[in-house]
């Protein structure tokens, strides 16, 4: 007797860095995956050829958000989970009016999610007791706070506190927890200098790489118990 296909995995945002990693780590596992992206780069078409599904999506409005959403309803009957990982760095500055920072940050780590979530819970509902998942990725400083990045800080703290909000609502059949990582992956362009001033920022001194996020995940998944839970992967930072 055959084996029924597993249900799909949405990772958004998943054609860089951590989302990428974990695409491929799914796609090893013979888990199906799909990605969602905005820019066609060599990294999307080596995901293709893995055996990714890659749908170009705008989440810069509600409508490019919503339309997003309704194709992959469209295609798909179910999913495993969505990992919420599309994500945008932002600091307030002089050249940028402070409402277009605010509604930016805004727009990709609060809308995104809280709209995906809501118009996809019927692809993740029926599958059993704890059986989907929903992941967010929001940042240690949800706690800390940040003077360089208030618009930031302030985004990924809604999506924070969403996750429990969510939790409550789509409990038991679907668990729903947030990731809050720091330093886990240098950009190839950081300087020595700055390398060592981050990593004396952290208890643990290490820039850990994406498997630290990536084991984080897989026992996210298998819990049968865990919701409405932030694991932060930051190396103690916040102790410092």
């Amino acid at each position: 007797m055959g084996h029924a296909q597993p249900l799909p995995i949405l990772i958004t945002g998943g054609g860089r860095r951590i989302g990428l990693a974990l695409a491929h780590h799914f796609l090893n596992l013979r888990q199906p995956v799909i990605v969602s992206y905005r820019t066609e780069y060599p990294a999307i078409a080596a995901l293709r050829h893995a055996g990714a599904v890659c749908l170009q999506a705008d989440f810069s409005t509600d409508e490019g958000i919503l339309a997003f959403a309704e194709h992959v309803k469209s295609e798909y009957s179910g999913l495993r989970a969505i990992i919420h990982n599309a994500s945008a760095w932002m600091a307030e500055t002089p050249d940028t009016p402070l409402s277009e920072t605010l509604a930016c940050m805004l727009q990709i780590h609060v809308h995104a999610p809280y709209l995906l979530n809501h118009a996809l819970v019927g692809l993740l509902r029926g599958h059993g007791h704890a059986a989907s998942d929903i992941i967010h990725f929001t940042d240690y400083v949800v706690e800390r706070g940040s003077d360089k990045h208030i618009a930031y800080a302030a985004s990924k703290a809604a999506l924070d506190n969403m996750t429990r909000s969510f939790a409550r609502k789509l409990a038991p059949e679907v668990k729903v927890n947030a990731i809050a990582p720091s330093l886990i992956l240098f950009n190839e362009h950081d300087d020595v200098d700055y390398r060592q001033q981050a990593l004396n920022k952290s208890l643990m001194k290490i820039e850990p790489g994406e498997k630290e996020v990536i084991d984080l995940i897989d026992y996210i998944m298998t819990s049968c118990y865990v919701t409405g839970r932030s694991f932060g992967v930051d190396g103690g930072r916040p102790l410092r």
